[in-house]
C-alpha cells in the first residue's frame, strides 16, 4: 500500500491537478472568509465551512478523475493487478493519496484560525472541531465515491461528470424527499442526505449516527472498487 500511495501522490504533484486543486480551494475558501469573517468581524467559520460544500462537488471529481481511468488509457492495469499486492492496498493507496491532496487544501484553515486568535482572541473550538472533522469525513466520502467512478471507466471527462451526478444527487436528496409523501420512503431518502448531516456537523454537533453515515460511505464505494478490479482481474 506504501509504494501505490507514493506513486499515487508523487503523480498528483508532478502534474498541474494538486496545484489547480489546491489553488481554486484557497481561494474559494479564502474569498468567504474575508467577506464573512473579516469584513464582518465574526469569529464563527460556519458559513465558510457551509459555503465550501459547494465547490468541493466540482473539484473533487476532477482530483479523482484520473486514479484508475489513466491506469485503463495506458493499458497499465493489467500490470497493476498482476502485481503482488492485493486489492485492499491498491485501492486504498489510490484513496489515501488523493486524501492527502485534500488535507493540503484544508491546511487553509489552520491560518484563518491563527488570524482569528490573533485578531478576536479566540474561536468556538467545538465549532471549528466540528466542522474540519465533517470537512474531513465529507471530503473522503466524495473522493471514495470518484475512485470508484474511475475505476469503472477509461474516460477521465466520463469519470469526472460521473462522480459529479452521484454526488449531486446526494445533495438534492434531501430536497427531493421534502416532497415525498410516502413516509417510509422520505425517511429512507432523508437518510441518505449528505448535506443535512454535513450541517449538523458544521453547527458543532457532533452526532454518532452522522459519524457512522460517513464512514459507511467511505467503506462501501472503497468497497464496491475493489470489487470492480477483481472482476477485471480476473476477466
Amino acid at each position: 500500500m506504501g509504494a501505490i500511495f507514493r506513486r499515487e501522490l508523487k503523480a498528483y504533484f508532478t502534474s498541474p491537478i494538486a496545484y489547480i486543486f489546491i489553488a481554486v480551494f484557497y481561494i474559494y475558501s479564502s474569498l468567504f472568509f474575508v467577506n464573512n469573517n473579516l469584513y464582518y468581524g465574526l469569529t464563527d467559520l460556519s458559513s465558510v465551512f457551509t459555503n465550501v460544500f459547494m465547490i468541493l462537488m466540482f473539484l473533487l471529481p476532477l482530483l479523482t478523475m484520473r486514479l484508475f481511468t489513466e491506469e485503463l488509457r495506458q493499458r497499465t492495469d493489467q500490470c497493476l493487478l498482476t502485481a503482488p499486492v492485493n486489492l485492499f492496498s491498491i485501492v486504498a493507496g489510490k484513496f489515501l493519496a488523493s486524501v492527502c491532496v485534500f488535507l493540503c487544501a484544508m491546511a487553509i484553515y489552520i491560518v484563518y484560525i491563527v488570524v482569528l486568535v490573533y485578531l478576536a482572541g479566540g474561536v468556538a473550538w467545538a465549532t471549528v472541531i466540528g466542522n474540519l472533522a465533517a470537512l474531513l469525513l465529507l471530503g473522503a466520502s466524495f473522493i471514495a465515491i470518484g475512485t470508484f467512478i474511475s475505476a469503472t471507466t477509461e474516460n477521465q471527462v466520463v469519470s469526472a461528470i460521473l462522480s459529479f451526478i452521484i454526488i449531486m444527487l446526494f445533495y438534492l436528496i434531501d430536497m427531493l424527499a421534502a416532497n415525498v409523501q410516502i413516509e417510509w420512503l422520505r425517511k429512507v431518502m432523508s437518510s441518505l442526505g449528505f448535506y443535512s448531516r454535513y450541517a449538523e456537523f458544521s453547527q458543532g454537533i457532533f452526532s454518532i449516527p452522522n459519524i457512522v453515515f460517513f464512514i459507511s460511505t467511505i467503506f462501501i464505494f472503497n468497497f464496491l472498487t475493489m470489487r470492480v478490479l477483481e472482476k477485471r482481474r480476473w476477466s
